[in-house]
């Protein structure tokens, strides 16, 4: 199933807010973390101590340089991208440069280099290293990056490139973003959800396939995008969830599965406002203002926490027949239970169920896997469910879950997860340790 990987998975950035959108942490809350990995790193990618083709429970991450200060991570079947916090310059001199006898001179002016961001390294089958870098976006089929201009005052420039051209050459694309919708990367502190693909100005989107660049309507106002194997979401400022593309696993969530050409918003959702969303290979999860957590589309590993077919018969229940789609749309169907009744499972939920975490956990953040899914709680737990054969879900085993599950390693160790990235078929977590007292 390699081929539909190509599009679609996250980036997480190390450098915004953790505690609240908007709110810059405080200073006792600006704890340095460190970044873990775990699952699939078949082609070498930096994951964990990355022994094997595999890594089945969190470990820390092999940072791309010695001591580098990883800030943002997006990650591809293949391969993973790395952007690593700029370190700051040398401080000028207080004053100007005299010399008995002349005239007070100012230090040189800076060369015409690449100013602002960060380095990129990418690691697994793709590898090349790039200065003057603030973002990147990485698919099978294509790697975007956000790279700072020749001067200062020249804006930036988004580049599509081939992931194995090493960054050489000429992009297969390039548009220059002007300097007012650039941002700033902020110094220091916590994850927060990366812009790409949603480009600067939050006017379009990059995909993976041609023509790359996407309009989007102004109407819109977007706040964050996410693109799935075959389907995008879109949150607005209001905190409303729109959905477009094929629909055909109910990743869409309007309820059928049909596809939409357009933005369409989800109507299951209205008055609700959300504070995230995530998409998967074929699924679908959005997190409410509140801490709800709403999900939907393919079911085929249980990466809906809903009971799935293919787990049941890994668990030794026979199928039986399917008793076809429910008046919702649902497709429900059974399976032979332990006590030898008809257990149902849910093959597609096409519109968007409200999943339960244990009482009291509130969730924060959402990140899909190809058919994974990953959430970071307010108190900083991290649970995970879905297809596991790679050990992605951090359980130290590579069994597949359809229901939430701790990771408790992040808990054994005194660490609270601030930030969750979830690779097609590994996941990258962000952790600070607790706070004492």
């Amino acid at each position: 199933m390699c081929q539909y990987l190509n599009p679609f998975f996250h980036l997480f950035h190390a450098d915004g807010v953790a505690a609240g959108r908007g709110r810059r942490p405080s200073m006792a809350e600006e704890r340095r973390g460190s970044w873990f990995g775990f699952g699939f790193c078949g082609f070498g990618q930096a994951l964990g101590s990355g022994r094997g083709r595999q890594v089945h429970g969190p470990e820390p991450l092999r940072t791309p340089g010695e001591g580098a200060d990883v800030c943002r991570v997006s990650a591809s079947w293949s391969y993973t991208a790395f952007v690593t916090r700029e370190r700051p310059p040398p401080p000028a001199p207080p004053h100007p440069v005299t010399t008995p006898g002349e005239w007070p001179t100012r230090s040189p002016a800076p060369s015409s280099v690449p100013t602002g961001g960060g380095r990129l390294e990418l690691s697994g089958s793709a590898g090349c290293a790039a200065g003057g870098c603030r973002d990147a976006w990485a698919s099978e089929a294509l790697l975007v990056v956000l790279r700072a201009g020749p001067g200062r005052g020249s804006g930036t420039e988004l580049q599509a490139w081939a992931p194995g051209s090493a960054l050489s050459g000429e992009p297969l694309w390039a548009h220059t973003v002007g300097p007012e919708a650039e941002g700033e990367d902020a110094p220091g502190g916590e994850p927060q959800a990366g812009a790409l693909p949603l480009l600067p100005g939050a006017r379009a989107y990059v995909s993976p396939r041609p023509p790359f660049y996407s309009p989007l309507a102004p109407e819109l106002r977007a706040r964050r995008l996410e693109l799935g194997a075959e389907h995008a979401l879109l949150l607005d400022e209001a905190g409303q969830v729109f959905s477009w593309g094929q629909g055909r696993h109910g990743q869409l969530g309007h309820g059928t599965l049909e596809a939409e050409l357009e933005p369409r918003p989800l109507e299951a959702l209205q008055g609700v406002p959300m504070a995230e969303v995530a998409a998967g290979g074929w699924h679908s999860v959005c997190v409410s203002e509140t801490g709800d957590i709403y999900i939907w589309g393919w079911n085929e590993s249980g990466q809906l926490a809903l009971p799935s077919r293919s787990l049941a018969e890994v668990g030794k229940t026979a199928a039986g027949e399917a008793s076809g789609p429910k008046e919702d749309g649902s497709d429900v169907r059974t399976a032979e239970g332990e006590s030898g009744g008809l257990a149902p499972f849910i093959a597609i939920q096409p519109f968007p169920a409200l999943l339960d975490l244990p009482p009291g956990t509130d969730a924060v953040k959402a990140s899909c896997g190809s058919r994974h899914t990953a959430v970071v709680t307010r108190t900083g737990e991290l649970y995970t469910w879905g297809w596991g054969k790679y050990g992605q879900l951090g359980h130290k085993d590579t069994s597949s879950l359809d229901r939430p599950r701790r990771v408790e390693y992040f808990v054994d160790k005194q660490l609270q997860v601030r930030a969750v990235s979830c690779g097609p078929w590994n996941t990258y977590v962000y952790a600070v340790e607790k706070a004492e007292g």
